[in-house]
């Protein structure tokens, strides 16, 4: 436990110290100064609370089917929504459906339980990981009915190695682990746990809402007009190295592009290097002529779920770096995916790869030998594509079955 706690603090003097220059480090700061203060002036002592905990605004997704439906079936209670991370409370702090929105406090022993005697929650919620140790021990000691959702447990994490028994206490603070596999449950069993249900991942859920509130984009229309379109989300400059090369070589397609981080010079490398013209989506207005233009770059967040409507094929970055991003978002609307080869920590990636829907590439000359088939045969790229939308459609449902089982 000590080694646990002073742990915590030199990670909290690491991120003091890396505030002076970086911005997120700064805002991970500055948004718990006074937070057990703006929680008591803004929590209601009287309120019935359920606590749902995300790590980030991938988490947070992941989570919002069941914050959603919540506030829409058991409106007796209000919902406290935390963050640990900045990308996540920054871009989701004004969200409509949670009652209260903080940052969660560094977890020690007091922290803990100040932070439990003001949010005072009869449910506590914990999407896909984070298992912070104090925060569990006191839910534990309170008797405050805890569950996670949508977790998934491998071989080689911590839980499963001999030093790993402190972290397995943990574990013993949730009434229910709501996992998404069978391997799950099973690596579970091995240490004793039978409070596990198999319930799927609630970001089918939450992708099908999606897909089915997908917006029009007046701007988008205009820019695909008759033409077929490949959409790039989240990517990063070795996905463009690749992206740049495969638009030059195919200029009969109309490209859309959304970098995960809008650095400019990276920006300015897409405009310069695309033979057919691009034009940055912020900068175009009704007037802007966009027929000639084969790159249109997403630079602005919010709508790239949407813009996946557009497309016939879709490349997922991430995956020649620490890992690919969302793909169900593009997989709900049923399009053929590509991504870098690190991919193999996301079980629908692997579900998708195994199935066909979607192809890892190491290279540009993958990357082509995936596209030309896809590009030259609609009977392929119709059978590709039901695949993936088949895929995400025969997995929904985890929201209801965590929900019935909580409620």
């Amino acid at each position: 436990m000590w080694i646990y706690n002073l742990g915590l603090i030199l990670y909290v003097w690491a991120i003091a110290l890396a505030s002076l220059w970086h911005r997120k480090a700064k805002l991970w700061i500055d948004g718990r100064k006074g937070l057990f203060d703006r929680m008591k002036e803004t929590i209601d002592p009287s309120a019935r609370i359920v606590w749902i905990h995300a790590a980030s605004l991938g988490e947070f997704e992941q989570g919002r089917p069941l914050i959603e439906k919540i506030r829409k079936e058991h409106p007796e209670y209000k919902i406290l929504l935390t963050f640990f991370s900045p990308s996540g409370y920054e871009i989701r702090k004004n969200y409509d459906q949670a009652d209260y929105i903080f940052y969660l406090p560094i977890d020690t022993p007091g922290k803990a339980r100040r932070f439990l005697d003001i949010a005072h929650p009869e449910i506590a919620i914990f999407v896909k990981y984070e298992f912070w140790i104090n925060l569990l021990t006191e839910l534990r000691r309170r008797s405050i009915r805890s569950y996670i959702v949508s977790a998934i447990f491998r071989r080689n994490s911590i839980f499963f190695r001999p030093y790993g028994g402190y972290w397995r206490t943990a574990l013993e603070s949730f009434d229910t682990i709501f996992v998404q596999n069978n391997e799950s449950r099973k690596l579970l069993g091995e240490l004793g746990f039978d409070n596990v249900v198999v319930a799927g991942d609630t970001r089918f859920d939450r992708v099908a809402e999606i897909a089915s509130a997908a917006k029009k984009i007046p701007l988008i229309d205009r820019f695909k007009g008759n033409e077929r379109v490949f959409v790039a989300g989240s990517t990063w400059g070795p996905d463009e190295d690749l992206l740049i090369r495969l638009i030059n070589d195919n200029p009969s397609v109309k490209f859309i592009i959304a970098p995960h981080e809008m650095e400019e010079h990276r920006i300015e490398r897409l405009i310069n290097e695309t033979h057919g013209g691009a034009v940055r989506y912020t900068q175009c207005t009704e007037e802007t002529p966009l027929d000639n233009k084969q790159l249109l770059i997403i630079d602005t967040i919010g709508i790239l779920s949407s813009v996946y409507g557009y497309a016939e094929w879709a490349y997922i970055g991430g995956g020649f770096g620490v890992g690919i991003h969302n793909t169900l978002e593009a997989a709900t609307f049923g399009l053929p995916l590509a991504f870098g080869p690190n991919y193999e920590k996301f079980k629908e990636a692997r579900d998708l790869v195994t199935l066909g829907a979607a192809t890892p590439v190491h290279s540009y000359e993958e990357l082509k030998a995936w596209f030309t088939p896809l590009h030259d045969d609609m009977q392929i790229l119709e059978q590709r594509s039901r695949i993936a939308k088949d895929y995400t459609l025969s997995h929904q449902g985890a929201t209801n079955l965590i929900l019935k089982s909580i409620f």
